[in-house]
């Protein structure tokens, strides 16, 4: 299901860092994010949710420009 939250999302897994592009355009870098959350993450029905409560205050982040 399309997120109205997050407009897409990219895994390097090489550097367990999450890129989180968001509806508002803007874009940031979630970093040490295990294989098996951004599994979970894609998996999940609806991804601000799983975001919000899997993610979000759980990684160090970074903005991206």
């Amino acid at each position: 299901m399309p997120s109205s939250v997050i407009r897409k999302f990219e895994y390097d897994p090489a550097e367990a860092k999450l890129a989180v592009t968001f509806v508002t355009g803007r874009r940031y870098a979630y970093l040490g994010v295990p294989e098996d959350v951004v599994s979970d993450f894609r998996k999940a029905f609806s991804k601000g949710e799983y975001f919000n409560a899997a993610i979000r205050d759980h990684y160090p982040f970074e903005r991206m420009r």
